[in-house]
């Protein structure tokens, strides 16, 4: 990345000694102590916006030693502590990205970025910029045109600008304005997303001016003759007082009795969750959410880092302004800033722990942020069962899953991101899609190949939901590989002479690159450790990659969606490990070029077999719009597992205790309440009895 004006660093101060965990968050007084050094490189009256205040984490060599003498109860090495920050000159371009070091009280590096590169949008921009799109002359001028009705209400909904080629050099946000139901427009939750206007403002975020207004087109081409009078349009809420609710429905708890089975325990203020045989550091920062550091299962290295690394939403309309519609929700916002405050009851059912974090507003101040992960344990069906057909005994055992859940809001989209543990030595990492759909006028009788009317007047365009699943890998240590097993027929032969035999051949990665899947091959990716054999068939322990295919970004190739879009080309990247190589998309996403991000780091092309190796896992939706899926949709649910494959001797999941009444004291309705529903066969202990039917033989 270009960079200019370096500035000198400060004398350093006398080091400061801690005893906070090098992988810790960074806290609020670690926040002031920042802000204090960067503003102490400029005048006193210098207004400095901040956009990121976040931990920079140490050098995995440094890492490494540190955790490993921790868990062994060694002595612990030490590593200084670092925040990595970026800020503008409010209101000017001028954007900046330092390394303050705490320890030794002195600034790394302080550099101005160059030309093209960006921040992500922060809450009080939102607000701000929505203010300034709805009061500027210009754009009231507009609207009065469209003749909206008495007491009707515009809402704004500022979007990253994206990037065309065409005059985008500069950072700007493209406004989409709304309108709620004239009826409705004392409620501030009314659905405006019913009634899109056609009326969309440009602001510089330089300036705080419009500097110009798009009119939208609304019919099956390009052409925009600018704001028609508004024809009336039914609303479509989605609060519960506008719906007739169901009265059938009973309430279903989730109880536990004797409290929950994993335990949190801060260290070095940072948590520790261990849940079974599980154990493991959550993190949480501004970008990424949640971050898991040194997983390890019965004290078995599995991983050292994983995080969701970067998300994009390109939208199909090729239409100005829509064609630059592509959202990067991790790089352009957050996924840490954009945490929603969990309730109980809600959000997460049963016994439950929430964990809060701090994080910093614009003006570098401390920010709390509340109940941003909820932990619990819930009952995910049956983990495994055998029934003897000869004697009728059954033994069975539930599946119980430790779920770590973050929930994020982005304007109109929801997303429910959630890491997932379970007793048989598997992690996985889910995405729920919800929220409302980001909509845009139509005209009346009018549609488009490209979207959907979901309401009067109302156009969901199609999009693709494109995630990337960072896993530094440690499979019983740091020297690991990627292979892929795919299964093959046998030749017709005199050994196989009916053409039924199949076999599976296994083949090493051998150069940092895109891998695809192939499901026709049943193509299985596995991360191993070679140097590591099973002790019962002498192959590699590994893990595998359980990722569902997907379609690929759609954007043509020379497009500035599918450059920037760095990830969404294939289903797994894979590369040496380089410190700071965290986002797949790259540092900075708000109208980036492309160039900067995972494809172009697989594209040195160097060796990867038995080396400190970095797999990105890539996931999706193509959401091609429902009507059911408005006023607001029901989830998508899209994930991705890391199963163990010769890791164990055994099923690891084979001494959970059985299922048992006695346990989980399940409830046998009566009769009355069945209503043709399953009958049970209960013994004198009230114990619904593990039976079984079968033919003799």
């Amino acid at each position: 990345m270009a960079t200019e004006n370096i500035t000198t660093s400060l004398p350093t101060r006398p080091a400061k000694q801690s005893n906070t965990h090098p992988l810790a968050p960074i806290s609020a007084d670690e926040i002031k102590n920042a802000v204090s050094i960067i503003k102490s490189q400029w005048p006193a009256d210098t207004d400095l916006h901040f956009k990121a205040l976040t931990l920079h984490e140490p050098a995995k060599a440094e890492a490494v030693p540190y955790i490993e003498a921790e868990f062994h109860g060694g002595e612990l090495p030490r590593i200084e502590r670092r925040v990595f920050v970026t800020y503008y000159l409010r209101q000017t371009d001028k954007f900046h990205e330092a390394v303050v070091n705490l320890t030794n009280q002195s600034i790394e590096y302080n550099v101005r970025l160059g030309p093209n590169v960006h921040a992500p949008l922060d809450g009080e921009e939102i607000m701000e910029f929505e203010r300034i799109a709805i009061e500027d002359p210009k754009v009231q001028t507009e609207l009065e045109k469209l003749q909206l009705p008495e007491g009707s209400r515009v809402v704004c909904d500022p979007w990253i600008y994206g990037s065309d080629g065409i005059d985008d050099d500069k950072r700007m946000l493209q406004a989409f304005l709304y309108m709620r139901d004239p009826q409705n427009a004392g409620e501030a939750d009314s659905n405006h997303y019913a009634l899109p206007l056609s009326v969309s403002p440009v602001i510089s975020t330089e300036t705080k001016e419009v500097i110009r207004i798009d009119y939208l087109p609304t019919g099956k081409d390009s052409n925009r003759s600018g704001p028609q009078p508004w024809q009336p349009k039914p609303s479509n809420e989605y609060l519960p007082e506008y719906q007739e609710l169901r009265k059938d429905l009973k309430p279903l708890n989730v109880m536990q009795p004797e409290g929950a089975s994993f335990s949190i325990t801060e260290q070095g203020t940072s948590n520790i969750v261990n849940w079974q045989k599980w154990q493991f550091r959550l993190g949480f920062n501004q970008r990424e959410g949640m971050v898991l550091y040194d997983v390890r299962y019965e004290g078995r290295n599995l991983f050292y880092r994983m995080a969701l690394s970067d998300m994009n939403i390109p939208y199909a309309d090729p239409r100005q302004p829509f064609l630059r519609k592509s959202a990067f929700d991790l790089g352009d916002a957050g996924a840490g800033i954009m945490a929603n405050d969990l309730k109980l009851g809600c959000d997460c059912l049963g016994s439950i722990h929430y964990l809060s974090a701090t994080l910093a507003d614009d003006k570098g101040n401390p920010l709390d942020m509340p109940n941003v992960v909820c932990i619990h344990e819930q009952d995910s069906g049956i983990g495994w069962k055998h029934t003897n057909f000869r004697t009728g005994r059954a033994a069975v055992v539930r599946n119980r899953e430790l779920v770590l859940q973050s929930i994020i809001t982005v304007a109109n989209y929801e997303y429910i991101l959630a890491f997932t543990f379970n007793q048989a030595g598997e992690v996985s990492y889910e995405v729920r899609a919800t929220g409302i759909l980001s909509t845009q006028p139509i005209d009346e009788g009018v549609e488009v190949p490209w979207g959907t009317v979901v309401h009067p007047g109302v156009l969901a365009t199609h999009h693709q939901h494109i995630f990337s699943l960072r896993v530094d890998p440690s499979i019983d240590g740091h020297s690991n590989r990627l292979v892929y097993d795919e299964a093959l027929p046998m030749p017709r032969s005199d050994f196989n002479p009916h053409g039924t035999g199949y076999y599976v051949q296994e083949t090493v990665v051998e150069k940092s690159g895109g891998y695809d899947l192939n499901p026709d091959a049943n193509r299985t990716f596995k991360i191993q450790n070679a140097g590591v054999p099973n002790p019962i068939n002498g192959k590699p322990v590994a893990y595998k990659i359980h990722a569902p295919p997907f379609q690929k970004m759609l954007a043509d190739k020379e497009s500035f969606n599918y450059k920037r879009a760095e990830f969404a080309d294939r289903n797994v990247y894979a590369v040496k490990y380089r410190d700071g190589e965290l986002y797949a998309g790259g540092q900075y996403t708000n109208q980036s070029r492309g160039g900067t991000g995972v494809r172009s780091w697989a594209e040195r092309g160097e060796g990867i077999v038995d080396e400190d190796l970095v797999v990105f896992v890539q996931f999706g939706i193509n959401h091609i719009p429902r009507i059911e899926d408005f006023p607001v949709m029901p989830c998508e649910i899209v994930k991705v597992a890391m199963k163990p494959v010769n890791f164990f001797d055994r099923n690891p999941a084979i001494d959970v205790p059985p299922s048992t009444q006695e346990f989980n004291k399940s409830t046998l309705l009566s009769e009355r309440h069945q209503q043709g529903g399953v009958e049970g066969k209960v013994d004198g202990n009230g114990d619904v009895c593990c039976t079984t039917t079968s033919s003799k033989l």
